[in-house]
């Protein structure tokens, strides 16, 4: 898929062609540092693999050209915000040293079962990439990392009265809804090409009705819906669950509510059969307080506000910067995510403020 796509991309980005003599094509360039074609197309790409939908298309397709036109403002501008970080981080004297390259390179190996050099070359040669590729790309991610944290995360405080402005405000993210556990028994009703026979329907019913007054008798379901029940669920005695109570139909969850753990449905009449069911279990629903959702709600809190500063701190490291494109109509799609980044920020306060 990936080299498919990046044929398509090649062909069809909205960017100045590339001669064959030219090793790179310089797009933007930030304080001095660039952004070249190549490295802004295997961003592009990156991002088009995450829709299946483009695996097959025609390089020349309109909907790959709408998806490009679609993902290139923000990603644009997020590769010029990046930048900024990395300059920033390098300006306070952050680097990546020789020992946590070295941890950071065990993990990677270990989290991809790469453990083997030899299996873990063949995967950087698979990706294209050196090792001092795979340095130079930790060392970027460990100082955009480092600047947010230092110089935005560790600055934002986090006071009781927000904390509860925001619990009040998304209580439901702190509530477990109830689980129900159900078991079933279904009495099948044949069905042909012209539809239900009445008589083999009268019959089925009268099964169940029987199934029905053994359970209320007192024989064990799972046994009854092992011995009888042409359900899947036969095979586990009938057991079906635990299901989220927000997962059930409306017309069940209103059967449900009127049962106790341990009662018995009437018949039920669905698509195949006669059902019963059985409440095996009900687990109630539980809001977690505030105070034991504190840490939580803290630090949902604090990211909310490290966006809003996020988009703040690279404003002002961009007023100081110097950004020339080579490319005007990537400059065109840049101007339009960072107009429309600011919009949402401003609008952001007002929202917050109606909840």
């Amino acid at each position: 898929m990936l080299k498919r796509l990046s044929a398509a991309l090649l062909v069809c980005l909205a960017l100045a062609p590339l001669r064959a003599e030219i090793i790179e094509q310089v797009i933007v360039k930030v304080n001095g540092d660039i952004i070249t074609k190549s490295e802004f197309e295997l961003r592009q790409i990156a991002e088009l693999r995450n829709r299946p939908e483009l695996a097959n298309v025609n390089p020349n397709s309109p909907e790959l050209q709408r998806a490009i036109a679609e993902v290139t403002p923000d990603l644009i501008l997020s590769a010029i915000d990046e930048l900024l970080l990395i300059q920033r981080g390098r300006e306070l004297g952050y680097a990546l040293g020789d020992e946590q390259f070295k941890q950071a390179l065990e993990s990677i190996k270990k989290q991809n079962n790469l453990e083997d050099e030899e299996r873990f070359q063949a995967a950087l040669k698979q990706e294209n990439m050196t090792m001092a590729d795979l340095r130079r790309n930790l060392e970027r991610t460990m100082l955009v990392s480092r600047v947010q944290q230092v110089d935005i995360m560790d600055k934002i405080s986090v006071t009781e009265e927000e904390e509860k402005t925001y619990y009040d405000a998304h209580r439901q993210q702190f509530t477990t809804p109830s689980d129900i556990t159900l078991r079933e028994i279904l009495i099948e009703v044949p069905q042909s090409a012209r539809g239900v026979n009445v008589a083999q329907d009268d019959e089925a019913r009268a099964k169940a009705e029987d199934v029905r007054k053994r359970l209320l008798a007192g024989e064990p379901f799972p046994k009854v819906a092992a011995e009888i029940s042409a359900a899947p669920s036969k095979a586990n005695g009938g057991l079906i669950g635990p299901i989220s109570y927000d997962e059930i139909a409306p017309a069940l969850q209103q059967l449900l509510d009127k049962m106790q753990v341990g009662d018995i449905t009437e018949l039920l009449r669905v698509q195949r059969g006669y059902q019963i069911l059985k409440l095996e279990a009900r687990t109630p629903t539980k809001v977690r307080t505030f105070d034991e959702a504190r840490e939580d709600i803290a630090r949902k809190v604090a990211e909310e506000k490290s966006r809003g500063e996020m988009v703040k701190y690279v404003d002002r490291l961009r007023e100081q910067a110097t950004v020339v494109f080579r490319n005007a109509e990537l400059e065109k799609a840049y101007q339009q995510a960072l107009t429309a980044r600011r919009r949402a920020a401003s609008a952001a306060p007002a929202a917050a403020g109606a909840q």
